[in-house]
């Protein structure tokens, strides 16, 4: 399986019976109950899992990691959409929005933080841009998939 993560960077990942081989170095991981990953070392690490679609979230020590599963189609939807609406990964309740509209942002700046599962989700810009518009606010709980901010390059 392909996966990119937001910085454009492509990995292998291979299922195997001792965890998963990622571009060929092996992960030791068992899955655990209700989308919990166990990652075998020393100390073992507990990551969450969520996919939706051809999204992928990985949460671990505190960090979100999103990934695609590199498909053609989705190659192309992506070219197509790097601009327009951030949604959101999973359902979860906005804890902060720290834009406004009309601000100017810079990759990687955070524009909303998100809590789902007992952990925070920054949702961050994909790239330098306008925030056109914000279509949460703070307390709401989201869907996935629910348009968040409208954001222009």
């Amino acid at each position: 399986m392909q996966l990119r993560d937001e910085q454009g960077r492509l990995y292998t990942a291979q299922p195997t019976a001792d965890g998963v081989s990622i571009d060929g170095t092996l992960v030791p991981a068992e899955a655990g109950p209700d989308a919990i990953v166990l990652l075998r070392g020393d100390p073992t690490r507990v990551a969450w899992a969520a996919a939706a679609k051809d999204e992928c979230w990985v949460f671990l020590d505190g960090e979100v990691f999103t990934f695609e599963v590199e498909r053609p189609e989705a190659r192309r939807r992506r070219t197509a959409t790097s601009h327009g609406s951030l949604a959101a990964p999973m359902p979860a309740t906005v804890r902060q929005v720290a834009v406004a509209p009309g601000a100017r942002v810079r990759q990687g700046d955070l524009l909303v933080v998100l809590e789902a599962m007992k952990m925070e989700l920054p949702v961050r810009a994909p790239g330098d841009g306008t925030v056109v518009s914000v279509k949460c606010r703070e307390g709401e709980l989201v869907q996935a998939g629910q348009d968040l901010i409208e954001f222009e390059p």
